[in-house]
């Protein structure tokens, strides 16, 4: 799918479909495109899917954070007239997923997350100070996925730009601060939003323990395995991670 980009004030996003509002929130090094197959399936079934780009190396620093970047996804929400939304956060996505629902509880129908942040962070900053090494780059970004030929030239060569521009740099590792910072195993345990848990059961980032932690702690919530799959399931088996969520959500009358 080409993405059609929709700009409104601050707002940059894709949009597809008609109905419930599911609404996508792509992690720290994760482009828009990673969701081609969630964009794909779900607005002929009776969904409008929504993806903003959230302005994750755009924002002055003092907004860097996850709380900010909840608050610019409320603030979004209101902009677009939405009454509820279902939320489906990949990695920093899912963290900003999970703190969005603890604050405004009432503008979530249901959580969606995947290879979330949010209990434990492998020290995303840890390695950075090689970041001219091309190579380390490369093997950082094949492990993400269970098959590292899923991590193209591409990819690798946005991550290494990324990391060798020195703002954004800066930025990423702010957000990993901030991430440890908001840590949310206190607060799961008081969040009863229904909430799916798919995750790869190879995932080198965010371990299948990170998974079944958040679903003893989330009182409501059920745990999906995709077996032979790292940290991005939705890239890695989109038919699989559909076919998950669209059952789910039948089941939930969602």
């Amino acid at each position: 799918m080409e993405f059609m980009l929709k700009k409104e004030k601050k707002y940059t996003y894709f949009e597809a479909g008609e109905g419930t509002p599911i609404i996508i929130l792509h992690g720290l090094m994760g482009g828009l495109s990673n969701f081609d197959g969630v964009a794909n399936f779900f607005p002929p079934k009776g969904y409008k899917v929504v993806i903003p780009e959230l302005p994750i190396y755009t924002q002055n620093i003092l907004k860097t954070n996850v709380k900010a970047f909840s608050k610019f996804v409320k603030d979004f929400v209101i902009h677009k007239g939405f009454d509820q939304v279902i939320l489906v956060g990949n990695s920093l996505g899912g963290h900003i997923g999970l703190y969005f629902t603890k604050m405004y509880p009432e503008l979530v129908k249901a959580l969606v997350i995947t290879g979330s942040s949010g209990l434990y962070e492998s020290g995303m900053g840890e390695s950075y100070p090689k970041r001219g090494d091309y190579e380390y780059i490369k093997k950082k970004a094949e492990d993400v996925f269970y098959d590292p030929a899923i991590a193209t030239k591409e990819i690798v060569d946005e991550v290494f730009a990324t990391v060798n521009d020195r703002i954004k740099l800066i930025k990423t590792l702010t957000i990993a601060k901030s991430a440890i910072r908001h840590n949310m195993a206190k607060d799961l345990p008081k969040m009863t939003t229904p909430t799916c848990i798919i995750w790869g059961k190879n995932d080198k980032v965010t371990p299948p323990n990170v998974a079944e932690e958040f679903d003893k702690l989330l009182p409501n919530s059920e745990l999906f395995w995709i077996d032979k799959c790292g940290h991005a399931a939705m890239m890695e088996h989109p038919e699989e991670f559909n076919q998950i969520l669209f059952d789910w959500l039948q089941k939930k009358n969602l």
